[in-house]
């Protein structure tokens, strides 16, 4: 019997790598999307699904569960991106950017335990960030919401082990997608005192976006955690420096490495 696997955010970058991955290798793959009618050739059924309306959430995975009798992978794919000077985002933006990359995932996850406990099975993967393991020069919301899903993930994993549920974050580094067009993006004011630095900073994360990696090393990572009996609390995927850096936190002084984040984007 192929496991049935539902992908929020799967009609383009990642989430539709892994779709088109997981299909080839016989899985039965449902994605979502806000806007579903925009992708009618997808390799896999896409189902509208807002992870910022809780009732569409409940109505998306009622329709897998009649239509496919079980649901056994939930990736949490869907995420927005968001740049800027925390002191000029507004505050509507940063609740915004925590309802869809923290609370979205909380939801979906509650509506779809119901039906892996009655299973006694279960795997859920939150994607998340590299990012989200340091707070990063005007990407500090994004890094703070990523960071919190990583956090909560691993209390949530303790809390279902008992049901024999399993629970795991990817933490991606730059992958070649259209993240950067998606994202909020605080205007470069001319008058702000952050005019310089941010603009500078935020071509260079484009830049570090648009070369990135493939979303295939994202679904091939993905798929070997599908195959893992017990998957690990993290998974980090992208360039070794990325990996290493998280690694660096954790040996370096706090300062030491601060200094060495100001030195890579030249602030």
């Amino acid at each position: 019997m192929s496991k049935v696997v539902l992908i929020t955010g799967g009609s383009s970058g990642i989430g539709k790598s892994v779709g088109d991955y997981l299909t080839l290798k016989g899985f039965t793959v449902f994605g979502t999307s806000r806007s579903p009618e925009k992708y009618t050739t997808s390799n896999f059924p896409i189902l509208g699904l807002d992870v910022n309306k809780s009732y569409t959430i409940s109505d998306t995975v009622n329709r897998v569960i009649e239509k496919a009798g079980r649901l056994d992978v939930v990736i949490n794919n869907a995420g927005v991106g968001i740049t800027g000077p925390i002191e000029e985002i507004p505050e509507e933006e940063i609740r915004n950017n925590f309802e869809t990359n923290f609370f979205g995932p909380i939801n979906v996850i509650k509506a779809v335990l119901p039906q892996m406990r009655k299973q006694q099975s279960g795997l859920i993967i939150n994607v998340t960030s590299i990012a989200g393991y340091m707070g990063l020069p005007y990407r500090g919301v994004y890094s703070a919401s990523k960071g919190a899903l990583e956090l909560i993930t691993e209390a949530f994993r303790m809390e279902i082990k008992a049901f024999n549920i399993q629970m795991t974050n990817v933490a991606p580094g730059d992958f070649a997608t259209n993240i950067a067009s998606g994202r909020y993006h605080a205007p470069v004011l001319e008058d702000s005192p952050y005019k310089g630095p941010y603009g500078n900073t935020l071509r260079l994360m484009d830049t570090h976006v648009d070369t990135g990696k493939d979303p295939l090393e994202m679904a091939k990572a993905i798929h070997k955690i599908i195959n893992t009996p017990k998957p690990k609390v993290h998974y980090k995927v992208g360039e070794f420096m990325q990996k290493f850096s998280i690694v660096l936190k954790r040996i370096l002084p706090d300062k030491v490495y601060e200094k060495l984040l100001m030195n890579h984007y030249k602030l």
